[in-house]
């Protein structure tokens, strides 16, 4: 005959259970949204320089113009397509190179994103990108100034990850 306290906890093991693989679910989830948000931040601005280094590549100066933010309506008036030709055209002190040239690296930065090109074996260019309209400019400084140590870390170590994927 049964005792009264012979099913004592039966039922605590699988409730433990239970709760333990939601713990590690929702840590699994969080961390591969993490991730996620990290790896698409700056997916807008990328996929605009593409764009310009496309046209580049097609030899398309109108559109790698159009590209950098200016049109012919309306030139932007501290770079012209003359300009654009000298530092990007085929006839520049250090063409690109068609092969090597594309995305190295992008970081967010205030209200912009800083992004590195390679053009060629032997150049590299630091780009940057308004976030509010979307243009191109050559990056004001070098690296994000005045960033939380924490971030430059994490953009050191996870950013790594981030390089093939961004070619």
């Amino acid at each position: 005959m049964p005792g009264y306290l012979d099913q004592y906890g039966a039922g605590e093991e699988q409730r433990n259970r239970i709760v333990v693989r939601m713990i590690v679910g929702t840590l699994i989830v969080l961390i591969l949204g993490a991730l996620s948000f990290y790896h698409f931040q700056n997916h807008h601005q990328e996929s605009v320089v593409r764009t310009f280094l496309a046209a580049l590549k097609r030899g398309d100066s109108d559109a790698a113009y159009r590209a950098w933010g200016c049109t012919a309506e309306k030139p932007c008036s501290a770079y012209s397509t003359k300009n654009l030709m000298e530092d990007w055209g085929p006839a520049s002190k250090s063409p690109p190179d068609p092969v090597v040239l594309g995305l190295a690296d992008s970081e967010s930065c205030n209200s912009g994103v800083l992004l590195t090109v390679d053009v060629n074996s032997a150049r590299v260019e630091k780009l940057w990108v308004d976030k509010n309209n979307d243009s191109i400019g050559f990056a004001p400084y070098p690296n994000c100034p005045y960033k939380n140590p924490w971030a430059v870390m994490l953009h050191r170590t996870i950013g790594r990850l981030r390089k093939p994927l961004l070619k």
